[in-house]
């Protein structure tokens, strides 16, 4: 399950474009007017579609960590309770997102602290419910682990995962199939 859709809307074709663009030379280093030439339209003619910059790197940031939660939640559904198979498939979808959206991690990196106070609380809500997914599956697996060690064990993982914009990746599945081997290697090493 990636975390994009098929066909892009208008809506989506912007915001991938303005995720880009502020990855590359940062929120400030970006204007309405460039936005809108690479989605070809004026800056102007992203008002129809935005209230501005800043509504663009909301949407993005809360937008992304929502996709993932709700992401998340389908797999664990979907994994109908086994632990093993529910690890295996938030893994795989958390390696297509750090492949798929790797201007959105950079994004995040840098520009969450430009979030108005409310969208920056909503992220880190939103955040935090989905590292709860993976405390509690990983619990199961390595019942002998205090809850704080799994804790840090899934915040390794994600800084893994996470670290994909900084790659210079040998392709994508040989990247993916690295990723998956050494995130299983880190939630095995629970157990060492």
């Amino acid at each position: 399950m990636s975390t994009r859709a098929a066909t892009p809307t208008r809506r989506e074709q912007i915001l991938s474009e303005a995720a880009r663009l502020f990855a590359e030379r940062g929120f400030h280093g970006v204007g309405v007017d460039e936005i809108g030439a690479a989605v070809g339209i004026s800056g102007p003619g992203l008002y129809r579609h935005f209230a501005g910059k800043d509504a663009m790197l909301a949407e993005l940031l809360v937008g992304i960590s929502e996709r993932l939660l709700t992401g998340g939640r389908r797999r664990v559904e979907e994994a109908a309770g086994d632990p093993e198979a529910i690890l295996a498939s938030l893994v795989e979808g958390h390696i297509d997102f750090a492949l798929d959206d790797r201007a959105l991690i950079t994004l995040h990196d840098r520009e969450l602290d430009r979030l108005r106070e409310a969208d920056r609380k909503l992220v880190r809500q939103l955040q935090r419910q989905y590292v709860e997914l993976w405390v509690e599956v990983v619990r199961e697996l390595h019942p002998e682990v205090g809850e704080a060690e799994v804790r840090v064990a899934v915040h390794a993982v994600f800084g893994l995962l996470n670290s994909t914009p900084h790659l210079g990746a040998p392709g994508r599945e040989a990247t993916e199939s690295l990723l998956r081997r050494l995130a299983n290697g880190a939630f095995g090493a629970l157990s060492g």
